[in-house]
Order: C-alpha cells, then sequence, then structure tokens
C-alpha cells in the first residue's frame, strides 16, 4: 500500500516520493540489465535511461501491472531500441572482455556464474531477454510479449529455440570437458 501512496505522489509531482520509488527498485533494476546485456557498463547507462524514462513517463503508469514489472518494461524496450538503432554487430574481442568482466562482477559479488548463464550469454539479446523473463524472473508469454512489444508466439518460439542452443551449448561443453580429461 505505501508503494501505491509514492506512486500517487509522484504522479503528482512529487520529487521526493519519485526517488524513494526509484530508489527502492534500483537493485532490482540493475541485475536484471546487467543479466539481459551482458555488460556491465551498457547496464548502468540503461539503468539511468530508464530512470529518467520512468521520471518523464510516470503519469502514465496504470497500475495494472507491478511498478518493478513497468520498470523492467521500459528498460527493456529501452535496450531494444537501441538494439534496432544501432544495429552494428560488436566485435568477437569487445563481447568476450565485457562477457569476462560480468563473470568477473558477478563472481566479486559472490553471484552465481554458471555454465547456464555462460551458454547464455552467447545467445543474441532477442532470445536471451524472452529467456530471462520466463525462467529467471516468472513472466507469463502474454507480459513478455508486452514488454518487447511482440507477439506472445515469438515469444515462444524464441524460448524454445534459445533454450535448444543453450543445451546445445550446454552438451557442447560437457563432451569438450570430457575429452579434455581423457587426454590429461
Amino acid at each position: 500500500m505505501e508503494e501505491l501512496k509514492q506512486i500517487e505522489r509522484a504522479q503528482r509531482g512529487d520529487s521526493q516520493a519519485m526517488a524513494q520509488l526509484l530508489q527502492a527498485h534500483y537493485s532490482f533494476l540493475m541485475k536484471y540489465l546487467v543479466k539481459m546485456t551482458m555488460n556491465p557498463a551498457m547496464a548502468e547507462d540503461l539503468a539511468q535511461e530508464t530512470m529518467l524514462r520512468c521520471i518523464e513517463k510516470i503519469h502514465l503508469y496504470n497500475g495494472k501491472s507491478k511498478f518493478s514489472s513497468w520498470m523492467i518494461t521500459l528498460a527493456t524496450r529501452i535496450y531494444i531500441d537501441q538494439m534496432r538503432r544501432t544495429r552494428v554487430e560488436k566485435h568477437w574481442k569487445d563481447q568476450e572482455q565485457a562477457l569476462r568482466r560480468t563473470e568477473w562482477q558477478l563472481k566479486a559479488r559472490r553471484e552465481e556464474w554458471t555454465d547456464a548463464m555462460q551458454a547464455l550469454s552467447r545467445l543474441g539479446y532477442e532470445w536471451r531477454l524472452p529467456i530471462l523473463l520466463k525462467h529467471f524472473y516468472g513472466y507469463a508469454y502474454d507480459e513478455i510479449a508486452d514488454m518487447m512489444d511482440i507477439p506472445p508466439g515469438t515469444v515462444k518460439s524464441r524460448i524454445h529455440h534459445g533454450l535448444q542452443q543453450v543445451r546445445k551449448e550446454l552438451t557442447t561443453d560437457e563432451v569438450e570437458q570430457g575429452r579434455a580429461g581423457k587426454v590429461r
């Protein structure tokens, strides 16, 4: 109930209430963005952009979903828009460096970096986002479709094909590790 009151006050222009809302959800948003982008610097930029967008668009929040879901929707759309605008693929070296930094930062904060996260990091954002939203955060297909602004069938297809790729990566890694163990 307290959050609803804060939202109402923020919608009426109370900057203190808006600041408290953003502060309360910042950590959740950052964890999502780091997993979504696999790039901590980009995640920080997206978090800032999302916070600004929340401030600009708070009057559009209608209460149909949790405030945190609304924020994730904004963040997801901002990220997708950036990816569509740039359309320029990053070089493999840049991605690998960002991936190593992400892995290192997660381990430094004692957060888990599993083989599944490694395999997930190799997917394009189009497949990684719906898998994260469905299997890490528990959103329904329709909610993910709204967040990503794509049809629910496309969400299901991307999750299915993305998980197939993750399984293939995990199986390939296990086979390669088995071979390396026999050589030694």
